[in-house]
C-alpha cells in the first residue's frame, strides 16, 4: 500500500475500512475496503480528518489486514461457529447451539505469543447460548507479512484452536436420595427439586428416581439398577461428608464405579465426588452431591454438570485445577457464568 494526499487519490482503490464517528448517531465504516475513490468523497473524507489515506498496490509478498483475518478464522473455526464477514480486519465466530466452549489453551498461546497477531475468545470451558459471540481476531497492522501468516499456520497446527460441545438433549438420568430421614418421611425431600431445576436448564429431566436409607449396601442396590435400567447419567444426593454415617461414596464405589475423585478444590462443593461404571460398552457418570448444592447458588456442581452433558470425560486433573477461580463470592445477584467462579 501507499500514502497519498486524499485530493490526489480520486479512482484509488481503498486497501482498509474508513471509519466515520458522528457522536449519538453513528460509529462506522463510512468507506469500505476495495471502494474506488470518487471525487464526490474528497470532501467527506476530509471531514473525517483524512487528509491523507492508504491506496492498495500490489505487493506479492504481503496480505492485507483481512486476509489475515481470514486465515486466522480457518485456524480458530470448528464445527456449531458462525464466522462474521471480515470487517475493518476482523473477524468474530458466533455460537450456533448451545454447549460448552474450550480452547486448546498450549497451541492457541502459541500463536498469541507470535507478534501481530491477536485472538480473544470467552473464557475456557464457558456454558454458552446459540448466538453469542465466542471469539474474535485480527492482525494489527494493516499489511502483514505471508511468510508471518505462514508461521501462525505452523504453529497453530492442522486442528481448529477452538471447539463447542453441544449439549445432548437425549440423556436419561437417574437419581438416588440418601437419608434414612428423607427415606422414612421424617422431613420433605427438598434435594431432588433443585436437581430437577438444574436439569431443566438444559431441557433434561429426571427419569428415574429411588429413596434410599443411610444402609451402603441399598443405595449401591439402587445405583446398579438404575445403571441396568440404561441411565446414562446417576446422582446421588446425600451422605457425602466425611461423618460416620455419611455412606453414599462407599455405595457409589462398590456399585463399581472408578472414583475420579472425592473431594474437590471449590468452594462451595468441596465434598463432591465424581466417578464412572463401565456396562456394556459404556461409561456412566456417578456423581455424589453434598448437601451445598441443595442451598448455594452455584456449586461445583454447576461446573461439572454441563460438561459431563456434553458427554465429555472429566480428569482428576481437570478437577484439580478449578481451585484457580473455584472460591463463589456469593454475590446478592448472580451472575454465572459472566463471572469468575472457576474461570
Amino acid at each position: 500500500m501507499k500514502e497519498m494526499r486524499t485530493e490526489e487519490a480520486v479512482g484509488q482503490i481503498l486497501c482498509h475500512d474508513l471509519t466515520q464517528i458522528v457522536r449519538g448517531v453513528t460509529k462506522d465504516a463510512r468507506f469500505r475496503k476495495g471502494h474506488v475513490i470518487k471525487e464526490e468523497d474528497v470532501p467527506v473524507l476530509l471531514s473525517m480528518g483524512k487528509d491523507h489515506i492508504f491506496v492498495w498496490e500490489n505487493d506479492d509478498t504481503v496480505l492485507h489486514e483481512n486476509d489475515a483475518a481470514e486465515i486466522l478464522r480457518q485456524l480458530c473455526q470448528n464445527e456449531y461457529m458462525a464466522a462474521s464477514e471480515p470487517k475493518e480486519g476482523k473477524i468474530e465466530l458466533t455460537a450456533e447451539v448451545d454447549g460448552i466452549f474450550q480452547v486448546d489453551e498450549d497451541r492457541f498461546d502459541e500463536v498469541n505469543e507470535l507478534d501481530d497477531v491477536t485472538i480473544a475468545t470467552l473464557p475456557q470451558n464457558m456454558p454458552v447460548k446459540a448466538g453469542q459471540k465466542l471469539a474474535g481476531m485480527r492482525v494489527i497492522p494493516l499489511v502483514i507479512k505471508k511468510d508471518k501468516m505462514e508461521q501462525v499456520k505452523q504453529v497453530a497446527g492442522n486442528r481448529p484452536l477452538l471447539r463447542l460441545r453441544p449439549y445432548r438433549h437425549d440423556l436419561k438420568v437417574g437419581v438416588v436420595t440418601t437419608g434414612t430421614e428423607v427415606f422414612l418421611g421424617r422431613i420433605e425431600d427438598t434435594f431432588t427439586p433443585v436437581i430437577e431445576s438444574k436439569l431443566r436448564a438444559f431441557g433434561l429431566t429426571i427419569n428415574e428416581h429411588r429413596l434410599s436409607d443411610d444402609v451402603a449396601e441399598h443405595t449401591q442396590k439402587h445405583i446398579e439398577e438404575l445403571v441396568d435400567l440404561g441411565m446414562d447419567m446417576v446422582i446421588c444426593t446425600g451422605g457425602m461428608s466425611v461423618d460416620p454415617d455419611d455412606r453414599t461414596p462407599a455405595a457409589i464405589r462398590d456399585a463399581g464405579a472408578e472414583i475420579i475423585t472425592y473431594g474437590a478444590p471449590t468452594l462451595p462443593g468441596a465434598m463432591f465426588l465424581l466417578g464412572y461404571i463401565r456396562k456394556d460398552g459404556r461409561e456412566i457418570p456417578v456423581m455424589g452431591l453434598p448437601g451445598c448444592v441443595m442451598y448455594a447458588g452455584r456449586t461445583i456442581f454447576d461446573l461439572v454438570l454441563p460438561r459431563v452433558i456434553t458427554g465429555e470425560k472429566l480428569t482428576r486433573k481437570e478437577i484439580r485445577h478449578f481451585g484457580i477461580g473455584g472460591l463463589c463470592m456469593n454475590c446478592k445477584v448472580c451472575h454465572y457464568p459472566v463471572c469468575g467462579f472457576q474461570h
